[in-house]
């Protein structure tokens, strides 16, 4: 296994642990054995628990990243895509996908989320990934109304995602049927996309 394998593994362990324990949970010793390395390894490659959870955040982003990239790419490569309405919608339900690796990303999200609120460092992270999220979103809701001013844009992309925080929480926790949660998740996108028509 060469290094970058095994940072990865590193960073794979972190969200597991996290989604399952919390930020409060990360232990270096068990986070090390979970990844299948000794601690003195994790350190090397991640310097204190800080670096840890700055890494994993960008690990669970960038995982999040790929697998709504290959969907969209699938979409646009049938045509199922050509409407940026629905490219909208199917980015944003790939949030609720009964699958482990989306399951892993949604809680240890809410978990950094949750714990950014006692950490500082951690806080201005999460806000960065949140602001990368909040733009890619506008983006999309911008090729669906080309009229709207850009801060309209936002306004709406950041209550999308708000939302879609809330709903993939109570999804998560058994408090929403899948198929609700997406429902609810697809009526707020055609309300923004009006709302955004009329300005």
């Amino acid at each position: 296994m060469v290094s970058t394998d095994r940072r990865t593994a590193i960073l794979e362990g972190a969200a597991r642990v996290i989604a399952r324990r919390g930020v409060r949970g990360l232990r270096v010793e068990e986070l090390a054995a979970e990844a299948g390395v000794s601690t003195a390894l994790v350190y090397y490659h991640f310097k204190d628990r800080a670096g840890i959870l700055h890494h994993t955040l960008e690990f669970i982003s960038d995982r999040a990243d790929r697998y709504t990239a290959a969907e969209s790419d699938a979409g646009r490569a049938d045509g199922t895509d050509d409407d940026p309405r629905r490219e909208l919608a199917r980015t944003l339900l790939l949030e609720f996908q009964d699958v482990p690796e989306v399951r892993e990303n949604s809680t240890a999200w809410g978990e950094l989320r949750a714990s950014a609120v006692f950490d500082p460092a951690l806080r201005t992270d999460l806000a960065r990934a949140g602001l990368v999220w909040v733009h890619e979103v506008a983006e999309l809701l911008g090729r669906s109304a080309p009229q709207a001013p850009a801060p309209a844009l936002t306004a709406s992309a950041e209550r999308l995602t708000a939302l879609l925080e809330g709903l993939s929480t109570r999804w998560l926790s058994g408090l929403l049927r899948e198929e609700h949660a997406r429902d609810l998740m697809r009526e707020a996108v055609e309300v923004e996309i009006g709302h955004l028509g009329r300005l």
